[in-house]
């Protein structure tokens, strides 16, 4: 039994960053109906910014995230003003295309940069784990994951509580409406294209003490966010939360009771029968 906690724990707290990733995955698609392949890239820089942070300034990847969630929020600007806002007429099919070439171009300009060794983050505190109830608990885990949960709550609140979320949900659930209404789509499709870059990056940065960081690690952390976002329901944040922590906690319990070398294609196995039963995702295609 203390043995199945720990598993669920695990998993319930790398879901969160999961769902982190997700969620600016989600945001991106349920405004501009566009799948960024290069998602994972963006996770991946940002675990880099982490690392590179620590060894350059010696700056914990927790409080270097105050640095690389805004610079990765003004790369997201810079992509869709310069990139894909030229793109984007010609088609859906054109952006998938695209995307997936600025993945490919992405990693192998961090291969050129940083090599293709595994690097890991040491942290002190991360040598001896808590041990509520009885239960291990990495500290870096912990404090991403109350990190994450205050993150998700922020963004919850700025898509309920703003002016400009409830424009970002307007032009999710019409565009074409929300023009009609004085809502500058241009201006919010950029803007969310930044925060969802943002996000992804934020997610890298709580993720990078807890995993091995190398340049195509975007490539796994990609097709892991697609399962959840569909999992979960295209274009639904709270599918987006529920799809990270289930495929986490899928993955967790599969690594102890059936092997580590097969959790991911127990999550794979997840994710197939969730499209044969419930094409729509556990939460339905929701709106933004």
């Amino acid at each position: 039994m203390e043995t199945f906690i720990q598993s669920l724990v695990s998993g319930v707290l790398t879901g969160a960053l999961y769902a982190m990733i997700a969620m600016g995955l989600t945001v991106v698609f349920g405004v501009m109906r566009i799948i960024n392949m290069a998602h994972g890239e963006m996770v991946m820089l940002g675990m880099f910014g982490a690392w590179w942070a620590q060894k350059s300034w010696g700056l914990d990847p927790f409080v270097s995230i105050l640095v690389w969630t805004p610079a990765m929020f003004a790369l997201g600007l810079a992509i869709h003003r310069f990139l894909l806002r030229k793109i984007m007429p010609g088609g859906e099919l054109n952006v998938l295309l695209y995307t997936a070439g600025l993945s490919l171009l992405i990693a192998n300009l961090a291969l050129l940069a940083f090599s293709g060794d595994y690097r890991t983050i040491s942290l002190p505190y991360a040598l001896r784990p808590m041990r509520p109830f009885g239960i291990a608990v990495p500290i870096p885990l912990a404090i991403a994951f109350g990190i994450a949960l205050a993150l998700t709550t922020a963004l919850w609140a700025f898509l309920t509580r703003t002016d400009t979320g409830r424009a970002i949900r307007a032009t999710a659930q019409n565009p074409e409406s929300a023009a009609l209404m004085g809502v500058n789509v241009p201006r919010i499709e950029s803007l969310t294209f930044a925060l969802g870059t943002a996000l992804a990056g934020a997610a890298g940065v709580l993720l990078a003490p807890s995993l091995y960081l190398y340049p195509t690690v975007g490539e796994i952390l990609s097709v892991k966010c697609f399962v959840i976002v569909v999992l979960g329901g295209l274009g639904s944040i709270p599918g987006a939360i529920v799809g990270g922590i289930l495929l986490s906690v899928v993955e967790s319990l599969g690594a102890v009771y059936v092997s580590v070398a097969w959790k991911d294609a127990i999550g794979f196995v997840l994710f197939l029968l969730v499209l044969l039963f419930r094409p729509g995702g556990i939460w339905g295609v929701a709106r933004a």
